[in-house]
């Protein structure tokens, strides 16, 4: 069963953490000095929070699959609608393992489908990356937004540019 996923930068991890654990009802289940997530069964949601530099707000949306099978499945689904996937293959993002794909919507807001394989203790991929605010302009390293554009203006793309270019360095 897929879980939704919503990643949130926030200014201040200690307010947003106190105001989550309130709205839900229960502390967060991941707790680190950049980041907090919220693993919830109703609603079934994946939510997150991260203070690393970012500007406040949005960082991305997701859906979160039980399985490689079904990542797989749904890669395909998304490239034979023509949309243009960026595979990240496996990496480490948010202090877990994942193997993971991104696409952006029409209106330039990045999608993260991806499976859990385990737990790290870095945040990204990076051997630096550890603990504490960053200058990462990211969450997990989405790939940069699009423009708004329509499903037919989408073109397809094979590979991740991730980890490449100064702007994505030590980033997962």
């Amino acid at each position: 069963m897929k879980r939704f996923h919503v990643h949130i930068s926030v200014d201040s991890l200690s307010q947003s953490m106190e105001f989550y654990n309130t709205l839900f009802g229960q502390a967060a289940s991941v707790v680190k000095t950049d980041y907090a997530k919220w693993m919830l069964d109703d609603p079934r949601i994946n939510f997150a929070i991260s203070q690393r530099g970012a500007p406040a707000g949005l960082d991305h949306l997701g859906l979160q699959l039980e399985s490689t099978g079904e990542l797989a499945a749904m890669t395909q689904a998304l490239h034979s609608a023509g949309l243009a996937v960026t595979g990240q293959g496996e990496t480490v993002c948010c202090y877990a393992q994942s193997d993971k794909g991104w696409v952006h919507d029409p209106q330039g807001i990045a999608w993260e489908s991806f499976v859990t394989l385990g737990e790290s203790t870095t945040y990204g991929a990076a051997a630096s990356d550890t603990a504490g605010p960053a200058t990462q302009s990211s969450a997990c390293c989405a790939p940069v937004a699009k423009p708004k554009v329509s499903l037919k203006d989408i073109a397809v793309r094979a590979q991740s540019t991730c980890g490449t270019g100064a702007t994505q360095a030590g980033c997962c």
